[in-house]
């Protein structure tokens, strides 16, 4: 069974299927810098992993999207501070041009449930 939750017309924010949570990328607020637009996104993932009743505990894949590459080490001070000892997914992080201009890091998820 597939389950859709927050159904928009072009996607889901997730779905779930066979004991996993795909998440739709999380993107923060534009104006900040890229360690605050890092919470943001994981404040947001939080929110979705919780309606699809999972957490962070249970990450099984994350792929990050960053505009700039040179600012790897302050995206990953705030992932470091957020990810469960323990509990680290296996992991992507690449360059690309992401949305909006302002955007400098995207967070896509996957999670068991």
């Amino acid at each position: 069974m597939i389950e859709r939750i927050d159904v928009g017309a072009r996607m889901s924010k997730i779905v779930k299927h066979n004991g996993i949570a795909y998440l739709c990328g999380q993107v923060g607020n534009p104006e900040d810098d890229v360690a605050e637009q890092t919470r943001e996104c994981l404040r947001r993932v939080e929110v979705l992993l919780d309606k699809a009743g999972t957490s962070n505990e249970k990450l099984l894949q994350v792929t990050i999207w960053l505009a700039d590459m040179q600012d790897f080490a302050e995206m990953n001070a705030v992932w470091d501070d957020w990810v469960p000892e323990g509990h680290a997914p296996a992991r992507a992080c690449g360059e690309a041009k992401l949305a909006r201009t302002e955007l400098k890091v995207e967070i896509i998820v996957t999670a068991g449930y």
